[in-house]
């Protein structure tokens, strides 16, 4: 169909979930009832047995409420729906989803004429849709724009059909060879890399910290675990990350950069999510069982804290920022397992600290950033504006705190069994100092990223730091 032909007469029929917002709001809602309540989904799997589709749709839509102002619109979309209202075309929404939230999202837009969707007398989609608009419009009286195959009866009964997909190849599914097609943007392999938060990986390289504390260096059945361990947290991180993204996608579409990430602008869909956090917990579980238990049980102690965190901690005051400090820490304890190694009191003692300051700068720079009236909490967090102060000392105190176990431990009696030069490894105390003080210094300027690995990551002078100490471990260990 082309825009400048004459259409006033024949009215266009638009999809919702795909379409004109790239997401699926039964999806969405499904996950915001359950971090409203983990139970509720008990209760959906009974809606979805005993009234299929349509009682599953209705009794979550009754139940929460959507902001149909953060949604992403597609604006390929939006823009050819103006340009029709203008032209004096009727709009009509024919969708799927709960009337409730159609109707939110029409009265958002103002561009709907009518709107169809599901109730509790049924699903709208598919036949019942053809249905719906055959009996508003007749054979053949409407035009209809959509992106999904389970419509191909609406498609077969519409006059012209506007398919929105990223290529021709994406919409092979349509069996007719005409038709206009609606460009959208297409996921690459960076998309898939941001959705696994590959970057988050370098946190899992503590898993190699116990190893590396007891200069076994070149044990080659202790490499072989710490990279079986590596790959088995990374996966179930990974995993974690992705269902963490569903239950925050409000909350990350109200944010400047966390917006742009894969499910909150919908450049990937939740079933696909969902599948590939599926495969990530197989792959977790399967390299988990070439290892000791004791791995597995840190691994699934981990999995239950982590989902914790998704669902309730992460809102907490305090709670929050010492469990993503113990998160840290049981990665040492997983690679203690995993190569049978001790793990000592310093150590357990020094991470805790460390990370807890680094967890606090997230909690700073997050209320740094956000504006908020005082009063107020962030959305999603247990902080207000007038927390900065107390949180910013305590994650400094944290950073002081971390340095001053280093220093004990390196002037500890261990040290000298262990080390016949422990002065060389004096300088890892003040250089724990320099890059955490560093970090804080660069938050308080508004010069942090709000993730301190990803700016450890892309900062030279933290790596080349860290590498210098790390030299100054091993060449404390060569000498005799």
């Amino acid at each position: 169909m082309d825009a400048r032909t004459d259409n006033t007469a024949i009215p266009l029929a638009v999809d919702l979930d795909g379409t004109l917002i790239a997401t699926d709001l039964l999806w969405e809602g499904l996950f915001l009832l359950i971090r409203k309540n983990p139970l509720y989904l008990f209760a959906a799997i009974y809606w979805a047995l005993s009234g299929g589709p349509a009682r599953l749709k209705c009794e979550i839509a009754e139940r929460i409420d959507i902001d149909p102002a953060s949604l992403p619109y597609r604006p390929e979309v939006v823009a050819r729906l103006r340009e029709e209202q203008s032209a004096g075309r009727r709009l009509v929404l024919a969708t799927g989803t709960p009337r409730k939230f159609a109707d939110a999202i029409a009265n958002h837009l103002g561009l709907f004429d009518l709107v169809l969707a599901t109730d509790r007398l049924g699903n709208l989609t598919s036949k019942r849709k053809c249905a719906a608009l055959e009996d508003a419009f007749g054979d053949g009286g409407f035009d209809y724009a959509g992106n999904s195959r389970h419509d191909l009866a609406v498609f077969d009964r519409a006059r012209t059909a506007l398919i929105v997909a990223p290529d021709r190849a994406a919409a092979s599914w349509h069996r007719r060879n005409g038709g206009e097609l609606i460009e959208t943007p297409k996921a690459s392999a960076k998309t898939i890399i941001k959705m696994l938060r590959a970057h988050q990986w370098l946190k899992n390289v503590l898993i190699a910290v116990p190893m590396v504390l007891s200069h076994e260096y070149f044990n080659p059945s202790m490499l072989l675990a710490c990279a079986i361990a590596f790959v088995s947290f990374s996966s179930a991180a990974s995993a974690i990350y992705i269902v963490n993204d569903f239950f925050d996608l409000a909350l990350d579409r109200r944010h400047a950069t966390k917006r742009n990430r894969p499910f909150a602008s919908g450049l990937l869909s939740m079933p696909f999510g969902l599948a590939c956090a599926a495969v990530l917990l197989l792959i977790s579980v399967g390299t988990a069982l070439l290892l000791p238990w004791e791995f597995g049980a840190v691994l699934a102690g981990y999995l239950v804290a982590t989902t914790a965190y998704s669902l309730s901690l992460k809102r907490m005051l305090l709670i929050d920022v010492m469990t993503l400090a113990g998160l840290y820490t049981m990665r040492i304890l997983a690679g203690a397992a995993a190569t049978g190694t001790d793990v000592s009191f310093w150590l357990l003692a020094f991470s805790i600290f460390f990370f807890l300051s680094l967890a606090l700068v997230k909690r700073y720079v997050e209320l740094r950033t956000t504006v908020i009236k005082p009063g107020e909490r962030i959305a999603g967090r247990g902080y207000r504006s007038e927390d900065q102060e107390i949180v910013a000392q305590a994650g400094m105190a944290s950073a002081f705190s971390s340095a001053l176990v280093l220093a004990l431990y390196i002037d500890s009696a261990a040290v000298r069994e262990q080390y016949a030069e422990p002065a060389l490894i004096w300088p890892l105390a003040p250089i724990v100092l320099y890059m955490t003080m560093r970090i804080w210094i660069l938050a308080r300027r508004d010069e942090m990223h709000d993730d301190p690995i990803v700016f450890i990551i892309r900062d030279w002078r933290s790596q080349l730091v860290a590498a210098f100490g790390a030299l100054l471990l091993f060449a404390a260990v060569l000498i005799k």
